[in-house]
């Protein structure tokens, strides 16, 4: 009986174990307690310094037009995002004056908006195909307010790698969480 006990013991925490793991597979995390972010982003990836824009920019060392990045902007004293709009608005809003604003060549169709709860906060999280001068891409981003300001989380992928990269950008678009 003890030696049944004990594989069974054996088994369970075997099996635990390998769904942590799996879990956490194929990403590393990122932590900005400056800022109060954090995320995940996929393994093999590595950060990039810009001089304008983004807070903080990774990108794959061999697809290297593969990104995530975070982009911070103010908003007005005590706004909260369902206050910009819901998931559609933000996301249509973000379409015309970041992603493709007029005059840019560029264009952007929101695929999907949707809205969910992290830690109490509220995060849009929001899929973009585009077009960069001929380039298509696809995007998912994430979006929260917090301490004032308005963050932006967003991966991208060349649309010829967007059936690959789908569920590893989704899931780090999901990952970003404010403190």
């Amino acid at each position: 009986m003890l030696k049944r006990l004990f594989v069974m013991l054996v088994l369970v925490l075997g099996l635990s174990l390998q769904g942590c793991v799996a879990a956490g597979a194929g990403f590393k995390s990122f932590v900005d307690s400056t800022d109060g972010y954090k995320f995940l982003y996929p393994n093999g990836w590595v950060q990039v310094q810009v001089s304008s824009g983004a807070d903080v920019v990774f990108h794959d060392i061999i697809q290297q037009t593969e990104n995530v990045s975070v982009v911070i902007n103010p908003v007005a004293a005590g706004k909260t995002l369902k206050d910009l709009g819901s998931p559609g608005e933000v996301g249509y809003r973000l379409a015309n004056s970041a992603i493709a604003p007029p005059g840019s060549g560029r264009k952007a169709e929101l695929v999907n908006a949707e809205e969910r709860e992290v830690n109490g906060k509220t995060h849009y999280i929001l899929e973009y195909a585009t077009d960069v001068n001929g380039n298509k891409r696809h995007n998912f981003a994430s979006v929260a307010v917090s301490r004032g300001k308005l963050y932006t989380f967003n991966a991208s992928t060349p649309e010829d790698r967007w059936e690959k990269m789908e569920s590893l950008l989704k899931g780090a678009a999901e990952s970003f969480t404010l403190d």
